[in-house]
């Protein structure tokens, strides 16, 4: 088991959860986690308890994506958090979240979400603005071209 931090622009844990490793190298690490906080209606999609998440954190991309399914197994769709690069420790993951997420349904319909949160937090520097327009612009191109956990669209 591991244990994910998800933190703020400042380095604060905001979150903790564990899940199980899958797959590791020295730039990625890719875990198996199951959603246990209250159901959560985001509108575009729901999480439940019991929904099985793959989680995937890169070392040296600025966004994690969660490819996320019911637990009957049906695919709900992918999160992804635009994200500091990940750092990858033996028994945690630490991630810093820049506010700006994307949604995609399993048909590739995209969504940008909290780009007012990102635009407004004053907490953000530079470099994390910066780092966060790149990683975001790269998600879509990855996204678009159905590359790596994306290569399931079904357009």
């Amino acid at each position: 088991m591991i244990t994910v931090v998800k933190q703020n622009a400042l380095g604060e844990a905001r979150v903790r959860y564990q899940g199980e490793v899958i797959e590791r190298s020295a730039r990625m690490m890719v875990i198996r986690a199951y959603w246990a906080f209250p159901d959560r209606d985001l509108g575009y999609t729901n999480f439940q308890v019991g929904d099985r998440f793959i989680e995937y954190y890169y070392a040296d991309r600025w966004f994690n994506i969660f490819d996320i399914a019911s637990a009957e197994g049906e695919r709900k769709g992918w999160y992804c958090n635009i994200a500091q690069p990940a750092v990858l420790f033996d028994d945690r993951i630490e991630q810093i979240d820049l506010l700006l997420d994307v949604w995609v349904d399993p048909t590739g319909t995209t969504l940008v979400l909290d780009e007012d949160e990102f635009r407004n937090d004053l907490t953000l520097t530079g470099e994390q603005r910066k780092g966060a327009q790149e990683g975001l612009q790269t998600l879509l191109r990855n996204i678009a071209e159905r590359e790596g956990p994306f290569a399931d669209i079904h357009m």
